[in-house]
């Protein structure tokens, strides 16, 4: 029977302060009990900042303001995806299915290999822990959070945009079932709701330096 070992810190959640800076990724090195050698943990920073949230969120609209304004490379992962296939995102979903965009989606999150960019996330990256957990190695996860009127004003191409949902599936639902699934993924939650685009910029970029 191979000898037990110890595991220190459990998930990203937990945080560590060394000298005032915070660390929220941990690499983990496990030694046997009996090894006579310390166990220790190896700091890694992380260099990007993914956003996540609903539709009309404005990922994209902020993500491209914060890469300016940090001196960051963009990445929109629905315009990865769109040139990818050679499909809009509502086009995969008439031709495959809701379920087939989610799992393209995964496929080209475990992909991204990157340092120092902002990447705006489709809304339904949530839906893969695997992705998530990936985005999430080299990247402060910031949600940004709106309330269901706001997002509803935002969105008036619902059924056209190209959401990986169901059939049936209204806004309400969608709204329901995803929040939690955001809120479980944030390293950093961001009210936008009285903010505008520079304001909000400036307030990520606050709550997410000493994370970077």
């Amino acid at each position: 029977m191979p000898a037990p070992c110890i595991a220190l810190f459990t998930r990203e959640q937990n945080r560590l302060s060394t000298e005032g800076l915070q660390i929220s990724y941990y690499v983990f090195e496990n030694r046997p009990l009996n090894s006579g050698k310390q166990s220790r943990v190896t700091l890694t920073m992380k260099t990007n900042i993914t956003l996540i949230g609903m539709p009309g969120a404005g990922k994209s609209t902020i993500g491209i303001i914060l890469a300016k304004d940090l001196a960051y490379g963009f990445l929109d992962t629905d315009v990865l995806i769109q040139i990818s296939h050679q499909k809009t995102l509502q086009e995969i979903v008439d031709e495959s299915g809701y379920m087939a965009l989610r799992e393209i989606e995964e496929a080209e999150l475990l992909k991204v290999n990157l340092k120092r960019h902002i990447i705006a996330t489709g809304g339904s990256a949530i839906y893969s822990e695997a992705a998530m957990m990936h985005l999430a190695e080299e990247s402060v996860i910031v949600f940004l959070d709106l309330d269901l009127e706001q997002i509803r004003e935002r969105i008036h191409n619902f059924d056209t945009r190209g959401i990986a949902r169901s059939e049936n599936q209204t806004i309400e639902d969608l709204f329901a079932e995803r929040v939690k699934l955001y809120k479980k993924y944030a390293d950093v939650t961001i009210d936008c709701r009285e903010l505008d685009q520079d304001s909000l910029a400036l307030e990520i970029i606050k709550k997410t330096e000493a994370l970077l």
